[in-house]
């Protein structure tokens, strides 16, 4: 009995052993399961790394690729063996502050400078041409100008020296001339009256009497109409300030110069009507009605001299 009672309390130690022993186990067991959880998880985070790393390296080659215009093994030749990161991203650092001072970029500068670049170069050429035309214009400008002038010079002599002769045959003497001033451009410049009737000094058209300045005016028209006659001419009581005699000369010189040019003269002076060819007049025989007569004085003569025949 005791022999048993002694098994039994060893078989129940032996229970208590085993089951200390199972509870270590379970206890390691546990422990062991935490650990490998951890690794696990450790092994999650460490593939997101990688998986994280695989992305920004592929982002890298892309932008690289997308950038620059190289792939990784064309990139391997330009890897620096001896390169420090942290001067590198120092220097990284340090240019990005630079750009930002550059302030906005425009990403389509290149393109818009080749646009731009083509419309300079078009520009440049219309602008040349446009000087060439400039230069040729002002060429044919000065070319002009230079003629003018010079014909100007030769037509205001001839006109002057008409005008010096005409003055003298309807004054019966004197002296007159033009003279040009105000501009040292002829073509420019104003014309001075310079006229000396007989028995006075040469002054300044402004300083003659009414009649005088009438026949001066009259000498310039004739000037003119020598140089340039014209196939008819129409005068407005031109020589109603002059006085009897100058009208006389007038009219004279009016009959020799109508061989080049038809006048219709408007006038009350008789000197003048009587040497016109014919005259028309405005007669009213009869109250509030007007007549126009006409009469050619050269069949007047002719009916004359046959009446006192």
């Amino acid at each position: 009995m005791e022999r048993l009672k002694d098994q039994q309390k060893k078989l129940d130690e032996n229970k208590i052993n085993f089951q200390r022993q199972l509870k270590d186990l379970e206890e390691k067991r546990g422990f062991l399961i935490s650990e490998v959880n951890k690794i696990n998880e450790r092994k999650l985070n460490e593939e997101f790394k990688i998986s994280k790393v695989d992305t920004d390296i592929d982002s890298m080659q892309d932008r690289i690729l997308e950038e620059y215009q190289l792939d990784y093994n064309s990139c391997l030749s330009l890897k620096d063996e001896e390169f420090d990161l942290n001067k590198g991203l120092s220097e990284i650092n340090k240019i990005k502050k630079e750009i930002n001072k550059l302030g906005y970029i425009n990403v389509a500068a290149i393109e818009d400078s080749k646009i731009l670049g083509d419309r300079y170069d078009s520009l440049s050429i219309q602008i040349e041409d446009l000087n060439k035309a400039q230069d040729e214009l002002i060429q044919i400008i000065n070319e002009l100008s230079n003629e003018m002038k010079t014909r100007f010079t030769e037509e205001f002599n001839k006109i002057n020296e008409n005008f010096r002769i005409t003055f003298k045959e309807l004054f019966g003497g004197g002296n007159a001339k033009l003279e040009l001033i105000g501009s040292d451009n002829i073509l420019e410049s104003g014309v001075e009256i310079l006229a000396e009737p007989p028995g006075k000094k040469l002054s300044s058209n402004s300083l003659l009497s009414g009649g005088e300045k009438a026949l001066t005016a009259i000498a310039i028209l004739f000037a003119i109409l020598k140089l340039r006659p014209m196939p008819f001419c129409l005068l407005d009581e031109i020589e109603a300030a002059l006085d009897e005699a100058n009208v006389y000369r007038f009219a004279q010189y009016l009959r020799r110069f109508s061989n080049e040019t038809q006048f219709i003269v408007i006038t009350h002076k008789k000197p003048t009507m009587e040497l016109a060819d014919s005259l028309y007049g405005v007669t009213m025989e009869e109250k509030g009605v007007s007549k126009i007569v006409s009469v050619k004085l050269s069949d007047a003569v002719k009916f004359e001299q046959k009446t006192e025949n």
